[in-house]
């Protein structure tokens, strides 16, 4: 009896496992991409396994996710077992460009008769709150480096700046690229063509089906009657992440689970969210941060462990802290003085902090539609005096020291404060294009002109040499294994840090027992637009666009 495995990507992945109850019961039910990839890459080598089926549509993924995915289904047709993708509609008053990039990595696509193709194309989209801070009498202070460095044009802009709009465009343009050629490639058609039709969308599924962009039109029922007759009625349905979940059910499923022969050790380090000091957080919503103490503790921990062979540093995070990114940097590179390969995966976004944790690796793997660069540094305020006066709020102080009320959201900078600020950001900035140059290779000059702030893609930063390689955690993962000398197929992963529940009630003996211990709720994501939008301080100086969007 054969297994069918389904994909259910309209609910969206996750990225890494949440961190608190509250999050963990929201998510319950919801897979990470990196059990989705395991799955079918298990699965492709598993006789037990005779085909594919994926629901697309709903929740949106990165394009990073999304490129991730292709490789992964990829994988699994080399095995010659079918891979059927359906959706009810592309797109239903909606961009379904990103779903259908990733359909096209399946053998067949089908699509409800009564859906469409709204492949539309892809858009770079910013908001700026400037008017609205300047009628509530917020007075936005803020000093960057360097021009594209667009994080506080929220606050201080009421358009894109020049500079913004062109690396906005070709974001845009990039990401763009990777989708046509993946279409023309996948689908057999000439890049010109997939573009007219993209500019000729939305298209009605009849319309698609004529021009080669889809193989069948029907519905769910028909998808899987097609299959039944191909596998049998005797194939049973199965999750995709249930499937890697499971125990073993063969003789060579238990033998691979034995702690004996002992297999060699690649150990993942994940750094997730807002780079902040301290300790990890985790929001009620499910956002997730990574503290430079946890991230380091996890760090040393690998690098006192023999069994360790090589290391993987996955990185989802637009950055934050400087002092917290600088941090863990310095613990990468302890940790690759042990002579162990550091392996950086980036997933949607290492970006600003999330760059300057990852550039000290051995080697940095992003896929193509990461969102990396920005090196660059911002800081300031918003002035909320006058705002809150208008409703009454007013507040005193008493203070000794020139500076004490230097950054109160409740009085500007003076000229001495704003020529401190302006020496920080310099100082800060030179640091991060000196240590980017020294880690990359580079000559200081060619870094200075990649970096200014600039968000790439990955595909862009591949080119300028910000990124080795282009790939998945599945090939991070590959050549972490070939630097270390080990067999790809013969290996224990191992998440770091990882504590059990017991682990969590023992009280901890050192610091580093205490920095990996079960991280502090927070309101991290209620509230952080909020504060930055009353002039409280930022989440760091590190941070890329908050509110940007590629899709």
């Amino acid at each position: 009896m054969g297994i069918l495995l389904e994909l259910d990507l309209t609910r969206g992945v996750l990225e890494t496992p949440p961190a608190s109850p509250v999050a963990a019961f929201r998510a319950r039910h919801l897979p990470t991409l990196r059990e989705l990839v395991a799955a079918l890459r298990k699965g492709a080598r598993d006789d037990s396994v005779v085909g594919l089926v994926a629901h697309l549509g709903g929740h949106r993924l990165s394009l990073a996710q999304v490129q991730d995915l292709r490789e992964a289904v990829a994988d699994f047709r080399t095995s010659g077992k079918p891979a059927v993708a359906w959706t009810e509609s592309f797109g239903e008053t909606g961009s379904g460009t990103v779903p259908y990039y990733l359909a096209t990595a399946f053998d067949e696509i089908w699509v409800q008769p009564s859906g469409e193709l709204a492949i539309t194309g892809v858009s770079v989209q910013a908001v700026f709150v400037r008017s609205a801070l300047d009628k509530a009498g917020v007075i936005p202070q803020f000093g960057k480096r360097r021009e594209y460095k667009t994080a506080a044009d929220t606050f201080t802009e009421k358009e894109m700046t020049a500079p913004a709009r062109e690396m906005a465009a070709r974001l845009a343009e990039s990401a763009y690229e990777q989708i046509v050629e993946g279409i023309a490639v996948r689908r057999r058609l000439d890049t010109t063509r997939v573009r007219e039709l993209v500019d000729s969308a939305p298209l009605a599924a009849q319309a698609g089906l004529e021009a080669g962009l889809v193989d069948r039109l029907g519905y769910r029922s028909d998808v899987y009657d097609e299959l039944r007759k191909g596998l049998g009625e005797g194939t049973t349905r199965l999750l995709a992440e249930r499937y890697i979940r499971r125990g073993p059910r063969t003789l060579e499923d238990l033998r691979k689970t034995l702690p004996w022969p002992q297999k060699p050790v690649v150990a993942v380090v994940r750094i997730s969210g807002g780079i902040t000091v301290g300790r990890n957080s985790s929001s009620p919503l499910g956002g997730q941060g990574s503290g430079s103490d946890t991230v380091g503790a996890a760090l040393r921990a690998v690098a006192d462990e023999d069994k360790v062979k090589a290391v993987v540093l996955r990185v989802d995070s637009p950055g934050g802290s400087y002092v917290a990114s600088d941090a863990i940097r310095n613990e990468v590179l302890r940790l690759r003085s042990t002579g162990r390969p550091v392996i950086a995966s980036m997933g949607s976004v290492a970006a600003s902090g999330g760059y300057f944790v990852a550039m000290p690796a051995d080697v940095i793997v992003a896929q193509p539609g990461t969102i990396t660069g920005s090196i660059g540094v911002l800081s300031g305020k918003g002035v909320v005096r006058d705002a809150l006066g208008r409703i009454g709020i007013s507040q005193e102080a008493v203070s000794e020291g020139e500076n004490a009320r230097m950054y109160s959201a409740q009085e500007e900078f003076t000229d001495e404060q704003w020529a401190r600020l302006e020496e920080t950001l310099d100082r800060i900035y030179k640091d991060f294009v000196a240590k980017a140059a020294q880690d990359r290779g580079l000559p200081e000059e060619q870094l200075e002109s990649l970096a200014r702030g600039r968000v790439w893609t990955g595909a862009d930063a591949h080119a300028r040499k910000l990124v080795d390689e282009l790939g998945g955690f599945q090939h991070a993962l590959t050549i972490a294994c070939n630097r270390a000398g080990l067999d790809r197929d013969n290996i224990a992963l191992a998440a770091v840090p990882h504590r059990n529940l017991l682990d969590h009630l023992r009280a901890p003996t050192t610091t580093d027992d205490l920095a990996v211990t079960a991280p502090p709720l927070t309101l991290d994501g209620i509230t952080t637009g909020l504060y930055s939008a009353l002039g409280l301080p930022p989440a760091g100086v590190l941070r890329m666009p908050l509110n940007w969007q590629l899709g």
